[in-house]
């Protein structure tokens, strides 16, 4: 109670709370301003946090908008982005951001950098939040909305604003965790009081309903009630009202419960406020999950922490002076984390070590103590709940008692004594026994712990209810342990495996799958627990019981990713042990799948297993697979060839006698694969196979070689391009194979285009009687020689005259064809031709026959019996030509009456009836379908008149007018075209080149015209006279027609009258009077406009008048006649304003501007003022104008009107009237008006209209103008603009103004804008001093900006230097340093430039000056500070080169800085280039670490110069990358012996071991000869140098050596030269250790051989005992006991391969005979 006796800050409250061990922990987890966030940004509004895991500000520096996101994970590391919204939320678990911008709405993904959705809301959102993971919350002004982030979809609306919200601040929204319950929350202030009400919300998605709440803040929560067997959701709210302060809880959905079971009920509880904070009140609430309480902020800072399942208050205190605007809970703690005003990001949780104690001591709620420590696990109510247990176990509330053991915190009761306890407590009658009621509600709380899962199988399995054991250990509810698993086992082994497995009891796992065939899975579990494991041992156990497994784990140990864990003998021998061959060959074809060379002896071996097995599914299946290719081929070539597989005996021989062997066989072989096979071979061993498979057809029967046919022709067909036809074509021929040819060349001639090819295949089909298909290619081929073909066919003579036929159809030989037909008495074959081949050959045959003076009857017979086929064309065409077409008249009358349309059919019919003169002139009426043009052009020689119809009727118009022509009917001609209308038609026969147009025109006016009564018929035809260009001609007709004619219909035609009157202005001017007066039914204004255009326009103006057209006629006269003088009297004449408006416009168009506005006032009107105001001032008549604008004005109110009045007052000077009209209402564009005259240098006017309209900007100007500058300034002063003052500025300082000049700039120079153009001012004048007094009193302005300093610093960079330096360093974090930088490099300030490129970060650039200009800006320790921070490289070769010129003793120290963004290589080689690498030693020996080659050498040459030799040799052993022969050649030379003695070694390194030993020799450095000569390996060197020895007589480097190198020294070498030289003695060590391990070895290879007897004697033993257990065929006992013991044998002497060697008790004893080499058999390869 004291804590809330005076209000505390938040940090002496937590303090004090801490001295008292109250149950809450406070910290503070950082601070926003500390960590570089604008405070005033710390606010709701700017400030998101959505979860404990990101905060989100929106923060705006220096007017840039930008969004800081502090991962709370690491508070330090902040990323800022700029963005354009209003507002962001970070999502709360994933690196994704939601922006608003007003209504539009995105979301990003920060990882991905990717825009993930967006959306336009119709309405603002108030307030918006992340609800879930996936979904944020949206809050309009009338409804709430929910959009997914998921998919494409749209905001979904989940209900209405309640009325309630109204005028309220959303301040927050909440859905519980399956997103079925919402509330909105917001707050306002009550009218007339201070107090804050609360509004809430509450919505069910699932019953579509709100109701309205009071309250503040609210919080929903999942919460496991008693009794319950699911969570109910509960809804948490705190009100603060005029009646007081109330937590609510209710449950809003129950969870699933037992029946009976009580349901939650409603809590309301009391929330305290001091009276210090009276008008507090609650404003976001937190639930922790972890321990079940509410954490309450208020307004104030006070957090309330209440119990949720009572409601009852834990704790209460102070917890931030500044409000907590913002929480969320804190997965950490279980608590809840804020954020205050002043930025403190701070934490509040339960001390679970001291809250219970609290509880039980402070508040004496001993209920609720035990509530929070079963609910959290916490400790400090032990003695409560022990207590509590014996009281209930002792009333013999068994059920009680075992639910608060099963709730103990930490598991305290839950021990092997609790268990006795119930199994010894007494039962209950009606009642389960105490154990069981135990272990139920241990089930019911969650899993039991090992000791528990054991007690509580040992009964459930004795009662078999094994079922219900493995639903707990399916739900988890047991611990599993290995006693558990024994337990479990002998009932059930696959349940006690899931138990092993969960136990990690290793050994017992690998057993149950043993023992359950799970095999498979022994391996992987082993490497997954990393177990080790004989993996030979398991095997062969496995391959006793389970062959098959054990096959597939030796697979899988094989071919383990991180190497084989098997040997693949081992393997091999274990299971061909026990007889199972089809599971070793799993396991080598898998273990063997890489193919790696030195597996080649156990390919070999596989295929023999299987070959000689007669397994040979395997070895195909191997070879097809290509899966081996380092077997002995030759070896499995053979056995291949006897077992029948050829193809792959062929592809492993190389014999090419075996090939030809096999490849005649008589043994089945893939031909498809042969085909493919063959493509090996070169040519000529191509035809070799192939000359002798046809060879070897004599020595098999028909049908063997019929087959070995089939396989020359496959091959033949495959590689005949390589083999060429021509070859293979003479291989048949000479073996007399026509049967072969044709099938080769069957397939051959698709191919090719060569007509020897296809004439051969012909050929061959003929031969071999295949006439179907000689007829089928002579058809359809296009590639032989017809010629050639067709006489070999005739020569030939076949039954079947169909390919001859085929032959001379396709290639045009028909009249040949049916000559040797028709003179062969084939006729049959004629009509088969014609009938059934081709009918369009028709015309040709009968051709042909006609010439063959064949008779007419069997011709005409056999086109009669083609019918409709044959083409009617052609066919009239033969026949005219030879004058037969009479022929042809039955043919042709049965087409026609068969309803044929063929022009060529009836064209031909109408000429036979025309040649018949069988009534012509009725067929060629009556017949529709003969082509007029063919059949008149035939008419013409016999009959024009039968021509004249023909071409009518068919209106062939050129043929027509041809024929007229000629023959002179040109009445006909005209009445044609009359009646034709066709103007086309009429262009050709008006055209000037004919000469027949005269008569033809006469008899069209004469005749054809006064016959028509068709108006339409004379309009075409006036038509064409006038496109002809016959004026005359069309006058004369429309004269006679109109006014000399006797038809009225003529006579009153407005189109013929208008015709007329055209045509006579066209082509007789002189006539269009008299045709005007005469005529009156025309278009007036058509006509008039027409004569116009032709110029006639005294004849326009008499239409006009005539007709009433005074405008017109008015205008005629003014634009054309040009008579202003008449067009004056015109309009005196009619008055009508019409006509005065375009005299006016007239008058104006010819600068008669006076005389236009008095027109203009005449006509009162004012529509064309604006021509009026553009023509004044040309004329200078300012007062006209004035005048015709007052009465423009009464009639257009236009602003235009207006502002010309002004200007025209004002150019008149009548300055009063200026001043009237301004005053009086106006629409004038006074501003525009006063630029005007300010631009024409009116100034008193313009000063007039700028004061009038308080423009005191341009007044200013006006006044500067007037020489009125203090009354300009003050002007300007009104104005304050940036224009206005530079003018002013100007003005002043041209007139050397300078205290009223620098009022001006003063104002100026604040704008970074103007401020260049302000000093350009000064500059020009030549005023420097007044200019940089000025930039100088500017610095102390307090909007002074950063192009102040800048300009400045210009100024003194180009007038004051002195000044820079000093200017600079004061003021160059204000300066703009990219824009100075190039007024120092113009002004050669390089000391300054230097400071600006290092203060603006450009470090390449400052380098780059001091290099340049060394004398003015290098300085050597600032050099040093800034090369180490340069970006580009170059610099620092550049540098080099600068400090070897410049200052080459502080190089190294220069290099040091730098040393680690340097290429040495480059380094070394510019030093070297310029021939100073001694200067750069030291650097060189601090690089070296780097083991760099350019560097070692550079430093080993320097070691050599200065004869430093232990260096040398030091260095060369820790650093070898280096060139070591270059190296040693230069050590070679040197006289030093230790430089020698270096190169020895150097050369010994590099394996030149002959240099090496002869250069120790030569420095007689006996000790590194021999040790060289030892280290080399070689025995002819270690012999040479003993010989050396020997002849130098150095008897003791003699036995030195004998005993250095006696690995590498041949015993007998070394007695003999000892024993010629006298050196026995000193080579007697070497003889006596060579003897001993001679001796050594002897008796290892005698125990060796005794052991291999022993077990040749034991597996003979056992081969015989299997040979008694009725295994009497040797084949079978070669897959029992020693398998491969027996299995070689049987190849060593089966095959003859083995000898008469005794086998070998190991696979391959039998083949090592054979071989003829001294090994044991293929068992010493592998």
């Amino acid at each position: 109670g004291s804590a809330f006796g005076s209000e505390l800050g938040a940090q002496a409250s937590v303090r004090s709370a801490r001295s008292m061990a109250l149950p809450i922990r406070f910290q503070e987890i950082c601070n926003l301003v500390q960590l570089g966030i604008n405070q005033q940004y710390v606010s709701f509004n700017s400030l998101t946090m959505e979860s404990d895991k990101f905060i989100c500000v929106r923060e705006e520096v220096n007017g840039q908008v930008q969004v800081v996101i502090i991962d709370m994970s690491n508070p330090a590391d902040i990323q800022r982005r700029p963005i354009s919204a209003d507002s962001a939320i970070m999502n709360p678990h994933t690196k994704v951001i939601a922006l608003k911008a007003q209504n539009y709405l995105q979301i990003f993904n920060l990882e991905n950098k990717s825009k993930m959705k967006s959306v336009q809301m119709p309405e603002p959102v108030v307030y918006w939040k992340w609800v879930s993971n996936n979904t944020v919350a949206l809050v309009t002004g009338t409804a709430v909305f929910h959009w997914s982030m998921e998919g494409q979809s749209e905001p979904k609306k989940m209900f209405e604003r309640h009325a309630s919200l109204n005028e309220t601040q959303i301040i927050n929204y909440k859905t519980s965790t399956n997103e079925k319950w919402g509330v909105l929350i917001g707050i306002k202030a009550e009218p007339g009081t201070n107090r804050i009400i609360g509004a809430m919300q509450l919505f069910s998605v699932d019953k579509n309903v709100s109701q309205p709440i009071e309250g503040h803040a609210a919080a929903f929560a999942q919460f496991k009630t008693d009794g319950a067997t699911s969570e109910s959701t509960l809804f948490t709210f705190a009100v603060k009202g005029a009646q007081g302060s109330k937590l609510h809880v209710i449950e809003v959905a129950p969870g699933t419960r037992a029946p009976g079971a009580p349901g939650f009920a409603k809590k309301a509880a009391d929330v305290f406020f001091p009276p210090e904070a009276a008008n507090d009140f609650p404003v976001s609430m937190q639930v922790s999950k972890k321990h079940g309480v509410i954490f309450m902020v208020t307004k104030f800072g006070y957090c309330h922490v209440h119990d949720i399942e009572s409601g009852a208050m834990i704790y209460m205190n102070r917890i931030s002076s500044e409000t907590i605007f913002v929480t969320a809970d804190h997965s950490a703690t279980g608590g809840l984390i804020g954020v205050n005003r002043k930025g403190q990001v701070l934490s509040v949780s339960l001390d679970e070590s001291t809250v219970v104690p609290y509880i039980v001591n402070q508040l004496k709620n001993m209920q609720l103590a035990l509530s929070i420590a079963t609910r959290g696990n916490l400790p400090g109510a032990e003695n409560l709940i022990t207590h509590q247990f014996e009281q209930l176990l002792g009333s013999g509330d068994y059920k009680g008692a075992a639910k608060v053991a099963a709730d103990s915190p930490a598991g305290s009761l839950r021990t092997a004594q609790t268990i006795q306890r119930f199994q010894q407590a007494p039962a209950i009658q009606g009642q389960p026994s105490p154990i069981l009621t135990y272990f139920g509600a241990l089930l019911e709380k969650g899993k039991l712990n090992k000791l528990e899962s054991l007690e509580l199988a040992k009964p459930v399995l004795q009662q078999g209810k094994k079922d219900l054991l493995q639903k707990w250990l399916t739900e988890e509810k047991l611990a599993c342990s290995e006693e558990l698993g024994d337990c479990i086992k002998p009932m059930d082994v696959q349940m006690a495996l899931s138990v092993y497995l969960k136990a990690e009891a290793h050994q017992k796992v690998i057993q149950c799958l043993s023992e359950t065939g799970q095999t498979d899975k022994i391996a992987l579990y082993a490497q997954k627990v990393n177990m080790p494991m004989d993996w030979g041992v398991q095997i062969d156990n496995m391959a006793r019981m389970n062959p098959q497994a054990a096959c597939e784990m030796a697979q899988k140990l094989a071919t383990d990713p991180a190497g084989s864990k098997v040997d693949f003998n081992q393997m091999t021998d274990i299971f061909m042990k026990y007889n199972c061959l089809r599971q070793a060959t799993a396991f080598l074809l898998d273990a063997l799948k890489n193919d790696k060379p030195e597996e080649g002896p156990l390919q070999t071996r596989l295929l023999e297993m299987n070959l000689m097995a007669g397994q040979t599914g395997v070895a195909d299946a191997i070879f097809e697979h290509d899966m081996f290719s380092h077997f002995d081929r030759q070896r499995i070539a053979f056995l291949c060839e006897e077992t029948g597989l050829l193809h792959h005996a062929l592809v492993n021989f190389e014999s090419i006698n075996d090939i030809k062997r096999c490849i005649t066989s008589s043994k089945p072989l893939n031909l498809k694969w042969l085909v493919e096979y063959m493509g090996i071979f070169s040519t000529e061993q191509a035809l070799e196979c192939l000359h002798h498979m046809m060879c070897s057809r004599s020595e098999h029967n028909s049908i063997e070689g019929g087959v070995i046919l089939q396989r020359v022709v496959l091959i033949a067909r495959e590689y005949s391009g390589q083999l060429t036809a021509t070859e293979l074509i003479k291989m048949f021929e000479t073996y007399n194979s026509y049967e072969g040819l044709f099938h080769y060349l069957g397939a051959v001639a698709m191919k090719t285009e060569d007509p020897t090819v296809h004439f051969k295949y012909i050929e061959a089909a003929t031969k071999v009687g295949n006439f179907a298909e000689v007829e089928r290619i002579t058809r359809e081929d296009s590639h032989y020689d017809p010629v050639q073909v067709k006489d070999f066919l005739k020569e030939a003579r076949l039954p079947d005259q169909r390919p001859l036929i085929n032959v001379c159809d396709r290639f045009d030989m028909v009249d040949e064809l049916t000559q040797y037909l028709y003179n062969n008495n084939m006729t049959k074959y004629i009509e088969l031709y014609v009938t059934k081949v081709n009918p369009m050959k028709t015309p040709q045959v009968a051709g042909a026959l006609l010439d063959a003076d064949c008779g007419e009857d069997f011709v005409r017979t056999l086109i009669l019996s083609v019918r409709g086929m044959c083409p009617a064309e052609a066919l009239v065409e033969a026949c005219e030509s030879r004058n037969r077409l009479k022929l042809l008249q039955p043919w042709l009358e049965a087409r026609v009456n068969e309803g044929v349309q063929e022009p060529a059919v009836h064209n031909a019919l109408m000429k036979v009836y025309v040649d018949m003169n069988n009534k012509p002139e009725h067929h060629l009426a009556e017949n529709m379908y003969y082509d007029s043009k063919v059949v008149g052009e035939y008419c013409e020689k016999r009959d024009p008149h039968l021509a004249f119809t023909v071409y009518k009727r068919g209106k062939c118009d050129d043929e027509l007018i041809e024929l007229t022509n000629k023959n002179g009917l040109f009445k006909q001609q005209a009445r044609y075209l009359v009646e034709r209308q066709d103007l086309a038609v009429w262009e050709k026969v008006l055209h000037n080149d004919n000469k027949y147009k005269r008569d033809l025109v006469d008899q069209v006016v004469q005749t054809a015209l006064p016959e028509t009564k068709s108006a339409d018929v004379v309009s075409i035809t006036v038509k064409a006279f006038i496109a002809a260009d016959l004026p005359n001609e069309l006058i004369e007709l429309l004269d006679k027609l109109v006014l000399h004619g006797t038809s009225d219909d003529f006579k009153n035609n407005k189109n013929l009258q208008n015709l007329l009157l055209l045509t006579a202005i066209k082509a007789d001017p002189e006539r269009v009077m008299d045709y005007i007066n005469r005529l009156s039914n025309y278009d007036a204004p058509d006509i008039a406009n027409i004569a116009v255009g032709a110029e006639l326009y005294e004849e326009a103006l008499v239409i006009f008048k005539k007709h009433g057209f005074h405008a017109e006629a008015a205008k005629v006269l003014l634009e054309y006649i040009g008579a202003i003088e008449r067009a004056v009297d015109f309009a005196d004449k009619v008055n009508t304003p019409e006509v005065w408006t375009m005299l006016a416009t007239a008058q104006l168009k010819q600068g008669s501007v006076k005389e236009a506005v008095a027109a203009y006032i005449k006509a009162d009107d004012a529509t064309n003022f604006q021509a009026v105001i553009e023509a004044t001032p040309a004329a200078g008549a300012w007062a006209e104008l004035a005048s015709f604008l007052v009465m423009a004005r009464k009639k257009v109110k236009d602003s235009n009107i207006d502002s010309t009045l002004l200007y025209a007052y004002a150019k008149c000077e009548n300055y009063v009237a200026l001043e009237e009209f301004i005053s009086a209402p106006n629409v004038a564009q006074i501003q525009g008006i006063g630029d005007r005259c300010y631009n024409e240098s009116m100034y008193e006017a313009a000063k007039v209209l700028f004061t009038s309209n308080s423009n005191w900007s341009r007044l200013a100007s006006c006044l500067v103008h007037l020489t009125e500058y203090q009354q300009a300034v003050d002007a300007a002063r009104k104005a304050n603009s940036a224009r206005t003052w530079k003018e002013v500025n100007a003005a002043c300082v041209e007139a050397t103004e300078f205290r009223l000049a620098q009022i001006c700039a003063m104002f100026i120079i604040i704008n970074p804008d103007e401020l260049e153009s302000l000093i350009n001012t000064y500059e020009q004048h030549g005023f420097f001093d007044e200019v940089i007094a000025l930039m100088e009193s500017g610095l102390n302005l307090e909007r002074a900006h950063m192009g102040i300093f800048t300009e400045l610093g210009i100024l003194y960079a180009k007038y004051r230097p002195e000044k820079l330096m000093e200017h600079i360093k004061l003021f160059w974090s204000k300066l703009n340093i990219r824009k100075l930088l190039h007024s120092c490099e113009e002004g050669h300030h390089w000391e300054e430039l230097v400071f600006l490129y290092t203060h603006y970060d450009e470090f390449d650039n400052a380098c780059m000056t001091m290099i340049k200009h060394p004398a003015v800006a290098f300085e050597h320790v600032k050099f040093k500070e800034t090369i180490a921070k340069v970006t580009n490289s170059e610099v620092y070769y550049k540098a080099i080169s600068f400090y070897l010129e410049y200052s080459p003793t502080l190089l190294v120290d220069m290099l040091t800085v730098v040393i680690s963004h340097l290429d040495h290589v480059r380094v070394v080689l510019q030093m070297r280039k310029a021939k100073l690498l001694y200067l750069v030693k030291e650097y060189l020996l601090k690089v070296q670490s780097e083991n760099i080659k350019e560097v070692n050498d550079a430093l080993y040459e320097l070691y050599v110069e200065d004869e430093d030799h232990a260096a040398l040799a030091k260095a060369i052993d820790m650093f070898s990358n280096f060139d070591q022969i270059e190296m040693a050649k230069k050590c070679e030379a040197h006289e030093l012996l230790q430089f020698r003695r270096i190169a020895a070694k150097l050369y010994m390194n590099n394996e030149r071991y002959v240099q090496s030993i002869e250069l120790s020799k030569g420095d007689q450095d006996w000790t590194t000869a021999i040790q060289t000569t030892s280290d080399s390996g070689k025995q002819e060197l270690a012999e040479t140098l003993i010989a050396f020895f020997v002849k130098e007589k150095n008897k003791a480097c003699f036995a030195s050596t004998l005993f250095t190198c006696y690995e590498l020294l041949r015993p007998d070498v070394v007695m003999e030269i000892a024993w010629r030289n006298g050196l026995t003695d000193y080579a007697m060590p070497f003889m006596i250790q060579s003897m001993r391990h001679l001796t050594a070895k002897v008796e290892e290879l005698g125990k060796t051989t005794t052991k291999i007897e022993v077990k040749a004697e034991q597996e003979k033993k056992q081969a015989e005992e299997a040979s008694i257990m009725s295994y009497a065929d040797p084949s079978m006992a070669a897959y029992n006991g020693n398998a491969l013991t027996v299995y070689g044998a049987q190849m060593g002497g089966g095959m003859g391969m083995g000898g008469g060697m005794p086998q070998q008790p190991q696979y391959g004893g039998g083949m090592g005979g054979g071989y003829g080499q001294q090994q044991q058999g293929y068992g010493q390869g592998y």
